[in-house]
């Protein structure tokens, strides 16, 4: 994380944040590092439909393809990017192990995972299985699955 924080910062880029499923966990890993608040501008939790919603995710989108998707985590991504005028945006949305009642589809340990480039407008995406034991492990599984997506931004730039 270290090493984003620094291609960040000497890129005078910054990094939004919307999740669901890691409840803010990638939010608060960039924040751990000294230095973040120059190029974090804002992290959402937003667990329910309603709030995706009010932070712009189109509710057709969520309708169509159901709020554990990729199309979902796409919309996350780009829409806490416009929100914040961000460069770049991450959306996170899925399930750890664990039915949801009041969205009953999808599988219970499937994570979508999209981070989203304004400049260039494309997005980087990733399916993440909840393969471990605690819901910590598997949120740990999908920082360093970030951490992965976001080392192509830093090599191709």
């Amino acid at each position: 994380m270290k090493e984003i924080i620094a291609f960040l910062t000497k890129m005078n880029k910054t990094i939004s944040t919307m999740e669901s499923a890691t409840g803010g966990y990638l939010a608060s890993s960039i924040t751990n590092i000294d230095g973040s608040s120059l190029v974090f501008k804002f992290g959402a939790v937003t667990y329910s439909n309603e709030f995706k919603i009010k932070m712009g995710v189109a509710k057709d989108v969520i309708d169509e393809y159901s709020v554990y998707s990729i199309e979902t985590s796409h919309e996350m991504s780009k829409k806490i990017t416009e929100f914040t005028n961000s460069d770049y945006g991450v959306g996170i949305t899925g399930k750890i192990n664990r039915v949801d009642p009041f969205n009953n589809f999808g599988d219970d340990s499937t994570i979508f995972l999209s981070v989203y480039d304004k400049k260039k407008d494309i997005y980087l995406d990733s399916t993440i299985k909840a393969i471990k034991e605690t819901r910590l492990e598997n949120k740990e599984l999908v920082l360093e699955e970030f951490i992965k997506l976001f080392k192509t931004i830093i090599k191709e730039s």
